[in-house]
């Protein structure tokens, strides 16, 4: 099942146009993405890199502006994993504004790493099992 999590949109994610500025988008989707570990897998994020030594950095990103958020708007992220592949995981963000008006959607394809080589490492089985149940549904 999808994750949902949301935020209040602050002063400082603004830009003089007054609407958020396109960098922060993807600030917000790392946000969540860190937050959703938890939910998905019943582990946090700072676990997995201190304690597994296991990374997931992004090697692929798109991402399609729909509509502006405001100073004051609550952002809310419905995300999801589309694949779980060896090494890799394409997950999906649809963020929305606090009347449910499509913002923003993207998506990004991470690869698990081991943190002391950098190098592309098999997703542990537990792990993969639990993000192969974060789908969209």
């Amino acid at each position: 099942m999808a994750v949902e999590l949301s935020r209040r949109v602050d002063w400082p994610m603004i830009d003089p146009a007054h609407v958020v500025y396109y960098p922060v988008y993807w600030d917000l989707a790392h946000r969540f993405f860190e937050e959703s570990w938890e939910f998905i897998c019943g582990v946090d994020y700072p676990s997995i890199i201190s304690d597994l030594r296991l990374g997931f950095p992004a090697v692929s990103t798109t991402s399609t502006h729909h509509s502006p958020l405001r100073y004051g708007d609550t952002v809310c992220c419905r995300l999801w994993v589309n694949s779980v592949g060896k090494s890799s995981t394409v997950w999906n963000y649809s963020f929305t504004d606090q009347n449910g008006r499509l913002v923003w959607t993207a998506e990004v394809t991470t690869v698990c790493v081991n943190l002391e080589s950098f190098d592309s490492v098999e997703i542990p089985q537990n792990i993969a099992d639990a993000l192969r149940n974060c789908t969209e549904d």
